[in-house]
């Protein structure tokens, strides 16, 4: 019987599973720093690469300053708060995937509104 997503019950989560898993956590993480979560997002993952994608993730104060030509602003802005989050991201893709994190990486695109987080995962032992 499973427990909660990303609770160790015994069998690791893997595939379609994991990818949800790890999609919730990162938008949980987001919604709480940023005060708004995505309008859509999803993971996948390939060997010791992770990428999460969310789409529509620009708040309405966001929105406003790139209409007034304030992209770079808000760009700027997003890193910042991405770098605010890196180290809980991280955390919950090793927790969720039961591998270090290597290396951790995000974006932002404002036209069209997503993010994305890309997290490199240290090999499993040979």
């Amino acid at each position: 019987m499973r427990g909660k997503p990303g609770e160790q019950t015994g069998a690791p989560l893997s595939g379609g599973e994991l990818n949800a898993a790890i999609t919730r956590e990162l938008v949980r993480i987001h919604t709480a720093a940023i005060g708004r979560g995505p309008r859509k997002s999803y993971s996948f993952h390939s060997g010791d690469t992770l990428v999460t994608v969310m789409l529509g993730v620009l708040t309405r104060a966001e929105q406003t300053l790139v209409s007034h030509g304030e992209g770079e602003a808000v760009l700027d802005m997003r890193r910042l708060s991405q770098r605010a989050m890196a180290e809980e991201m991280g955390a919950a893709v090793a927790r969720l995937t039961g591998r270090e994190v290597l290396a951790t990486m995000s974006d932002n695109h404002l036209d069209p509104d997503l993010a994305v987080q890309v997290f490199v995962l240290v090999p499993p032992p040979a």
